[in-house]
């Protein structure tokens, strides 16, 4: 097996093993939006470690958005309830998806946000 290929898979066992303490944390609810269906990790950072602060729950539709380059106003709302997380996967990788957003309420929520004033920087600029 190619090096790149063991490491890809050390890295998604390590990824799975978290899953249970990652469920047990998020309720077995999406902890961007509280849907339960399609539950699936997602991490925020996948060049980084597996760690919890680096791992969400997410359910389809949440995960769906990450990659929507301009998702509707209307299916982003109930992220904004995500911002007050101290789960940076959580927190930070919400306000990324929602700062694709250009309503007013999007920079208001992220401002008001606990997430670190550098990274609300980099976000907003």
């Amino acid at each position: 097996m190619a090096k790149g290929s063991q490491l890809n898979k050390e890295h998604l066992e390590a990824v799975n093993a978290l899953g249970k303490s990652i469920s047990k944390r998020a309720g077995f609810h999406c902890e961007w939006c509280g849907g339960d269906e399609g539950l699936k990790l997602w991490e925020y950072q996948p060049d980084h470690e597996p760690a919890p602060e680096n791992l969400a729950l997410l359910c389809s539709g949440c995960r769906g958005l990450v990659d929507k380059r301009t998702p509707d106003p209307r299916e982003l709302r109930p992220l904004r309830n995500a911002l007050w997380s101290d789960i940076p996967a959580v927190a930070e990788g919400a306000a990324w998806v929602l700062v694709r957003c250009k309503e007013p309420w999007v920079r208001e929520a992220i401002e008001e946000s606990l997430i670190a004033d550098a990274i609300k920087e980099k976000l907003l600029s």
